[in-house]
């Protein structure tokens, strides 16, 4: 199994760009496409949960022909209007905040503003029987509390890629327009994201796809329910 990190992310190289050039779905879809070519894969399952999953699909609909299957966790389309609700818009304020220059200038480079911001996420997000380990979130600290990285982990919404913004736009596609890759989707329960009601339009955009709920767990699936990840991965190689 091969787990990159995805551009402004984790270890990745960080780019002082225009955001839409480095860090849209598009061009994080091109980065781990030219990652298989380097690597020479054939035919590989490309799995991604959050923003990783935003990927995969945009890579699954250019490049269908480059993929043997998808393994898929929120956020997926269909949400429609309803992130307007008062419920959905508790939650997705970051994205605006990401747009801010103020976002930069109280967190990157400061690592106690950093751990906090990502503590308030990490323990609101996570299931009920969920608690990351402060050794986990002490390594995240270290590594997006270096200048410039925290910067660079938002250029993904400040290059418009899976916002709020996106779902109020997007488009039922033609039957003949959906993702044809075959598909699982693994919906956590207790996702205050994405509620599992947001998952009743999953056909009008994928023409193989197969959902079913992981019990128990919050939006953090491949943290939270590793084996459940990784068993739907093995299902799609056998």
């Amino acid at each position: 199994m091969i787990v990159p990190d995805l551009r402004g992310f984790g270890e990745s190289d960080k780019h002082l760009v225009d955001p839409s050039v480095a860090y849209s779905a598009a061009a994080q879809a091109r980065s781990v496409l030219a990652l298989i070519d380097e690597l020479g894969l054939d035919s590989p399952v490309v799995a991604g949960y959050d923003i990783g999953s935003r990927i995969a699909q945009t890579m699954a609909r250019t490049a269908p022909g480059r993929l043997r299957a998808v393994v898929l966790c929120p956020p997926l389309p269909g949400a429609g209007n309803r992130v307007l609700s008062a419920s959905a818009q508790r939650e997705f304020w970051y994205q605006s905040f990401h747009q801010l220059e103020l976002a930069e200038a109280l967190i990157d480079g400061n690592r106690a503003a950093v751990r906090q911001y990502l503590r308030h996420f990490w323990a609101h997000w996570a299931g009920p029987g969920y608690r990351q380990p402060e050794g986990a979130l002490d390594r995240l600290a270290d590594i997006y509390s270096r200048r410039g990285a925290f910067t660079a982990s938002i250029g993904w919404y400040r290059a418009g890629s899976g916002t709020v913004a996106s779902s109020l736009v997007e488009r039922t596609p033609n039957p003949l327009e959906r993702i044809s890759v075959d598909t699982r989707i693994l919906w956590p329960e207790h996702d205050p994201l994405f509620p599992l009601a947001w998952g009743d339009r999953l056909t009008d955009f994928f023409s193989r796809a197969a959902m079913r709920t992981v019990s128990g767990i919050g939006h953090f699936v491949p943290v939270e329910a590793p084996h459940d990840f990784a068993s739907a991965i093995r299902e799609l190689l056998a």
